[in-house]
């Protein structure tokens, strides 16, 4: 819309709930009628008003109680509304939602106090219950430390997350009657909308549609159902209030042992790249009825890709969430590449940088520093140099150092003898603009202070005043371009609506099917198959037992024991579903199973986990005595003592004797916890053999790898007749593609390995270098292989 002229900045009325009260001068000629409609709303906790404004502008809510106004400007288009949101009763520019996102933030930006600027820097811990509604703590980091971008870890529960939002919402918008400008809240999330509910970050409730891991999406390999689920994921997420997506997370997964894999789009760099900027623009975007991007709206979040410049590189996959993997390492001198996506995908509105300290093939630190990459003001300005003028903010927790008093730990690689304040202030030197896990703002301005002290002796260029209005400018582009200034509250019916409706749940449960990859398919055992024809039939799903790994949480494991696939969808396809009768000991622990008499099976299906060394928190890699141990691609015991295990590791931490930390597992054992879906798959094997002899019948055996990372099929693969392999998807997709009901399109987005030699052999840098698999058939399991009812798919 075209700019304000400044005779109508002077024509200003007041709006309540009751409408427009008399302009303070006369609207021009040919206006439109000068009521505004408005209308009060309430979720059954927090009560708010809505306007309408004409002609496409925008709906602004707010707090009766909070002090807030609505100004009337009559123009020639009809009666205009917006909002007073610092009582001075003048329509500042920051205020005028006809200018641009730049244009108001670098407005607001100076007008703002450094204590706001600081709350605005501060991203908070993971908030899990939205239910219990807004407790004394949040009131406090609002209210005291000006927090205003909340990390919202709780459940799918659009009830819970409508009334939670909107009443903080109002706490919020009424601290502006302090006479501080007004300042909204930036709702974010982690991924909330995997099928399987085991990922690592995900979240429960069945009040979203449900997709595969980032990993699936990427297998489906179309970019059009990337943004389809960008497109779709965006608009529940605003629905339920999030405003800023923790992602998507674009490292290369070229170290196929990374414990984070699945939340990667694989191994290929040109691919990552172009589903990263799909991603990117579904997110930013709002859609037409007609497909058409018509720019920022309703629909639309902020993307924070992650994590720069790419953290896929750890040490024989150990990851740098914990000690153990603290270290990427580049024996490829590959850095570069890692960069493409975040340059492909550079036009989202914030990133996060990577936790880890980038060691050369030397062992030298590879940009000089040997501190991770909030720290690294080298790294950082790549993307600065580049042009890059969003928001960087922090991974969670790197302010903390793991040797902290009462820390049970903490991600400040290289820093760990700094003060909390000196680590805020690195932070900021860096280029960063906010603190992922922080709800304090004293150590922010204690950096303020140690920031003006450098200036004022020469060693700043600029004032710390000038530097944090830089971030704070940055920061509030992420609450004006969503149009949280207007519109921060949500109608509850409204919400339950878009949150899984019916649409949004079959194109994402068409992803999971799209996504899933068919690797073997010996004498077509999977093709096209009536689904009637399995109601006379019986299956055998066999169990299994999976050990947890103690954390930096709890000391204290849990086994998963069960059925490998879900019996209760699998009851709606069949006949008669059999599986393994539990063997527990004295403690009533499950060390065993007896199998079922499969005399009348007519067919098995296994679901097998992907080899499982523990996830983010559990230290994966290293031993309590500090020594290291494999991270494996297979379900047995390895023993890491071939010809291409590192004896000297590339990265260590620097010992006080001058000497470098060898973090080397040659010689010993990999600790896997789920080894017994191996054994699963080989007795159900053994004992359809036997019915095979006895009856000379033909029972298929069919395995669906629920893969997190690579792994190595021939443990397995020549017993079986046919493999999917699916990231994160619901058991009822593996098993409808197990049983012919779709044509399996999925590919690999990341290569499954020969043997635990070629994973040794391959460099953690370089994507496509290991040896892959090669199956009875001849297939090879490299990246982008995948088969269908007809064989390999794109082989003429």
């Amino acid at each position: 819309m075209p700019s304000m002229k400044l005779a109508a900045q002077a024509c200003l009325g007041l709006v309540t709930a009751a409408g427009l009260i008399a302009a303070a001068c006369p609207a021009p000629a040919h206006s439109a009628p000068s009521t505004l409609v408005t209308r009060t709303v309430s979720d059954g906790r927090t009560t708010f008003v809505q306007v309408d404004n004409p002609n496409g502008g925008p709906t602004l809510s707010y707090s009766p109680t909070s002090g807030i106004t609505i100004m009337a400007v009559p123009t020639a288009g009809g009666t205009l509304a917006f909002k007073d949101m610092n009582h001075n009763k003048k329509l500042d520019a920051w205020e005028d939602w006809r200018k641009t996102t730049n244009q108001r933030a670098a407005s607001l930006a100076k007008e703002l106090t450094k204590e706001q600027i600081a709350g605005l820097m501060l991203f908070s811990s993971h908030e899990r219950n939205a239910a219990a509604g807004l407790s004394d703590a949040q009131r406090k980091y609002l209210k005291d430390d000006q927090l205003r971008n909340v990390l919202n870890a709780g459940a799918n529960d659009v009830t819970a997350n409508v009334t939670w939002v909107n009443e903080m919402q109002a706490f919020a918008e009424a601290q502006a009657a302090s006479g501080l400008p007004y300042v909204p809240v930036n709702f974010s999330s982690d991924p909330r909308s995997t099928a399987a509910q085991d990922s690592a970050y995900n979240a429960t409730g069945d009040d979203i549609s449900r997709w595969p891991a980032n990993l699936g999406l990427s297998a489906t390999f179309k970019t059009k159902t990337m943004l389809d689920f960008a497109k779709t994921s965006s608009a529940e997420y605003r629905a339920m209030g999030i405003t800023t997506a923790l992602g998507p997370q674009i490292d290369l997964a070229t170290e196929p042992r990374w414990l984070r894999v699945d939340g990667t789009f694989g191994e290929n760099a040109a691919h990552t790249s172009a589903m990263a900027k799909a991603y990117v623009d579904g997110s930013q975007n709002t859609y037409d009825v007609y497909g058409r991007s018509v720019g920022w709206g309703a629909d639309s979040i902020n993307a924070m890709i992650k994590h720069f410049p790419g953290d896929g590189a750890g040490e024989g996959g150990r990851e740098a969430h914990m000690n153990a993997g603290k270290y990427a390492v580049y024996p490829g001198d590959n850095f570069d590449e890692h960069l493409e996506p975040f340059t492909a995908a550079s036009n989202s509105m914030s990133m996060m940088s990577s936790y880890s300290i980038a060691i050369a093939k030397d062992g030298s630190p590879l940009t000089g520093n040997r501190v991770g990459s909030a720290y690294d003001k080298t790294k950082i300005d790549i993307a600065r140099d580049a042009g890059y003028d969003g928001v960087i903010c922090t991974d969670w927790g790197v302010t903390t150092g793991y040797t902290d008093p009462n820390s049970i730990f903490g991600m400040a690689w290289g820093m760990e003898h700094a003060t909390v304040n000196e680590r805020h202030y690195a932070v900021l030197q860096a280029g960063l603009d906010m603190y992922g896990g922080n709800n304090n703002k004293v150590p922010v301005l204690a950096a303020y202070d140690l920031w003006q002290a450098d200036y004022e002796a020469g060693r700043n260029d600029i004032s710390a005043d000038a530097r944090f209005r830089q971030s704070g400018e940055r920061i509030l582009r992420m609450l004006f371009a969503p149009g949280l200034f207007e519109n921060p509250y949500l109608d509850l019916a409204k919400s339950k609506s878009i949150v899984a409706s019916f649409d949004k749940v079959a194109r994402g449960y068409q992803a999971q099917l799209d996504s899933v990859v068919m690797l073997k398919n010996s004498k077509k055992t999977i093709k096209k198959t009536p689904l009637a024809s399995y109601k006379n039939k019986t299956v055998y799903i066999p169990s299994s037992i999976s050990h947890g790994f103690p954390s930096v949480f709890s000391q204290s494991t849990t086994d998963t024991v069960g059925p490998t696939l879900d019996v209760a969808v699998a009851k709606q396809y069949f006949k008669k579903v059999l599986t393994d009768t539990p063997i527990t000991d004295a403690k009533g622990n499950v060390v065993g199973y007896t199998q079922p008499d499969l005399t009348r099976v007519d067919m098995v299906l296994v679901g097998m986990r992907s080899p499982d060394s523990g996830n983010n928190f559990t230290g994966a890699g290293r031993n309590a005595d500090g020594t290291f141990y494999p991270l494996s691609l297979q379900w047995k015991p390895y023993t890491a003592n071939g010809k291409n295990v590192r004896k000297v590791s590339i990265a260590g931490d620097l010992l006080a004797d001058g000497t470098v930390e060898n973090r080397s597992y040659f010689g010993k054992t990999s600790k896997i916890g789920n080894e017994y879906d191996l054994t699963a798959t080989l007795n159900a094997v053994k004992a359809v053999e036997k019915v095979e002899k006895k009856t000379g019948r033909n029972i298929p055996v069919i395995v669906a790898v629920k893969a997190k990372t690579s792994f190595i099929p021939a443990e397995f693969e020549k017993k079986v007749d046919a493999i999917v392999e699916g990231y994160s998807v619901s058991d009822r997709a593996l098993i409808d593609i197990m049983l012919g009901q779709k044509n399996p399109s999925g590919r690999l987005p990341i290569a499954n390995a020969k043997n635990m030699d070629a994973v040794e052999k391959q460099l953690e840098d370089v994507g496509e270098d290991m040896t892959p698999y090669t199956d009875s058939a001849g297939n090879v399991y490299h990246f982008g292989f995948g088969l269908n009812w007809k064989g390999v798919i794109g082989k003429k």
